[in-house]
């Protein structure tokens, strides 16, 4: 059974647990990027526990944040107090000082900063109350719940922040609970009975938390000290999930993580949300799709759950939302062995291109990235092209207006030392009638491709160099692209170039010198909605020193019209996945099939 979707506002909140924030204690904090100190301590004011949180400048002596301090327990205390008489009572028996190890105040002429360097602990007396002052304690600055959590899809604290913490030395908590008592009645979540459901960074809820709240309770540390505990609860409860994905059946062939010569590559169009969540999306391009199922809370579980599923080394993703890379998949992979390499498209388009790579298989040995538009009129290794085409002024206006990016991440193979990849990415454009201008871009990105691989050679004299050109081309094999990359030649009479009269190509050829083919050959499909299909994505690799062990299988014609079309409540995006397991050929293979 399908969950409901349900848009909230106020989507969750977070609140400082008592746990490890005790009541004798003083946090005093450097932000260096605002240039302040944060102060925070609770305090019993007429019986109920009161935070309090200051922000100052560092330079500012302590006369002014006592003074400061002390008026706001002032406002605190007088809270409801009638007479203006009873609020200066109170005011005179606020004692505010600092003291050192010796027990001796210390100068109010001291600036906030100063306080950091004092040797031994530091001492606050208030309100007949001594605190310890603890500074730069380990600190979540931010957390959160998503609103849409389904069971058996991985959950995880998005927005999270550290400040004086490493996430290694960070304690998770998960608890679930029935926002309902024994009687049926809905409590308030202060009393929900919460009970201990896992203790790591993602917890994934099995199907009998359906309808249960979910708390997630972080302790930060950083192997030395622990900091105050910070509490996320969802605003909704723990909905049924959509039931068994096709992307779980691809699992299967991806049970193990790849090891020695072979890794596996993914490539992957995810859908960005700023081209999904919109009035027209769900009325015209995506109708068939629940509005709930283009919601981004809800695409980016299944996304998550069918990436780490595939085990991969390499995962080349497009359409990839800033925020989405920031406050997510970053942080998620990070914690699964991957780093990453985030490439935003030009102008202000807010999305673009995300490689991950798996660290105890590849060290980032580099990573560049052009924006085609830019450089086409730059680049010496693209001045060929340039020069053809930069005098067609219907041509170079729409071509120079594009947003597309192209990334190039160079990895060492840790395994096998002599082995240096580079990584290409790219998202072509989209038009139904731009084969020339999707042409060119593909020409600009092998022949700034070579030319990295020429610096990268130089750099690496030793090592075997090879590419791998992963991405949504947006183009079906029977145009000049397919044909550049796998024979080398994309000749001046191909029909691609007359693809818009008006913009006419004329007199350009295209040539390559690496020998490129296509991972998953031509599949049927790559990309499924109502109106298109066909293959526009490709997971190209040098032959020369590459070769295919696996291909991942696709879903079938059947799993992609269940739901008549891409994206559903099955399929976060409305492309698939490319995956495919590549090997080294090292030297031995290489003498071996010169031999035969």
């Amino acid at each position: 059974m399908l969950f409901q979707f349900y848009h909230l506002t106020n989507r969750f909140y977070t609140t400082v647990s008592s746990k490890f924030y005790k009541m004798n204690k003083c946090y005093f904090r450097y932000m260096k990027k605002e240039d302040k100190v944060d102060i925070s301590f609770l305090l019993d004011v007429k019986g109920t526990i009161r935070q309090f949180n200051f922000s100052r400048n560092p330079t500012e002596n302590l006369h002014v944040l006592l003074s400061r301090i002390k008026t706001n327990i002032q406002k605190a205390l007088s809270k409801g107090n009638k007479k203006k008489k009873a609020a200066d009572e109170d005011s005179e028996d606020i004692q505010i000082e600092f003291y050192d190890s010796n027990n001796s105040t210390i100068d109010e002429s001291s600036t906030c900063n100063e306080l950091f360097s004092i040797n031994g602990p530091v001492k606050l007396k208030m309100c007949d109350s001594v605190y310890e002052v603890v500074f730069n304690s380990p600190w979540v600055v931010s957390i959160n719940l998503p609103q849409s959590i389904l069971a058996g899809f991985p959950v995880y604290p998005e927005n999270f922040e550290l400040q004086y913490a490493k996430h290694e030395k960070c304690v998770f908590n998960w608890y679930v609970g029935s926002r309902f008592n024994e009687l049926g009645k809905e409590v308030n979540e202060r009393h929900i009975k919460w009970g201990l459901a896992g203790n790591s960074f993602i917890y994934t809820p099995p199907a009998h938390d359906i309808g249960m709240k979910l708390k997630l309770e972080c302790i930060p540390g950083n192997g030395t000290i622990v900091g105050p505990a910070v509490e996320a609860i969802s605003k909704n409860e723990i909905e049924a999930g959509p039931g068994n994905c096709p992307f779980e059946i691809r699992h299967q062939f991806t049970k193990d993580k790849l090891e020695d010569k072979s890794f596996r590559c993914v490539s992957y169009n995810i859908l960005a949300n700023l081209y999904c969540d919109s009035d027209y999306t769900r009325t015209v391009l995506h109708p068939y799709c629940p509005p709930y199922a283009l919601h981004i809370d809800y695409r980016k579980q299944l996304i998550l759950k069918e990436l780490l599923g595939y085990n991969s080394d390499i995962i080349c993703l497009q359409e990839v939302d800033c925020r989405l890379y920031n406050h997510f998949l970053k942080q998620i992979m990070a914690t699964e062995g991957l780093g990453s390499a985030f490439y935003k498209k030009g102008k202000e388009v807010a999305e673009g291109l995300a490689c991950f790579y798996r660290k105890n298989r590849f060290i980032l040995a580099g990573e560049e990235k052009i924006v085609l538009s830019e450089a086409v009129q730059t680049e010496p290794c693209l001045q060929p092209i340039w020069e053809k085409i930069k005098n067609n002024t219907p041509l170079t206006t729409r071509l120079l207006d594009r947003s597309t990016v192209a990334s190039a991440t160079c990895l060492e193979s840790i395994d096998h030392p002599d082995e240096v990849l580079i990584v290409g990415n790219t998202h072509l454009y989209f038009h139904p009638d731009a084969d020339h201008i999707r042409l060119i871009q593909g020409g600009i990105v092998i022949y700034w491709l070579m030319d990295v691989k020429e610096k990268v050679a130089a750099k690496y004299p030793k090592k075997k160099i090879s590419i791998i050109l992963c991405g949504d081309f947006n183009s079906v094999p029977s145009c000049g692209i397919y044909q550049l990359y796998t024979t080398g030649r994309a000749p001046s009479d191909l029909p691609d170039w007359k693809s818009n009269i008006n913009e006419a190509v004329f007199d350009l050829s295209l040539q390559q010198n690496i020998s490129l083919g296509s991972a998953c050959g031509t599949p049927p499909y790559t990309n499924f909605t109502a109106e298109f299909a066909d293959c526009l994505d490709y997971i190209y690799y040098d032959k020369s020193n590459l070769e295919v062990e696996q291909v991942v299988p696709l879903p079938s014609v059947e799993e992609l019209k269940l739901h008549t079309a891409l994206p559903s409540v099955v399929f976060p995006s409305d492309h698939v996945a490319l995956v495919s397991d590549l090997r080294f050929k090292l030297v031995t293979d290489l003498e071996e099939n010169s031999k035969v």
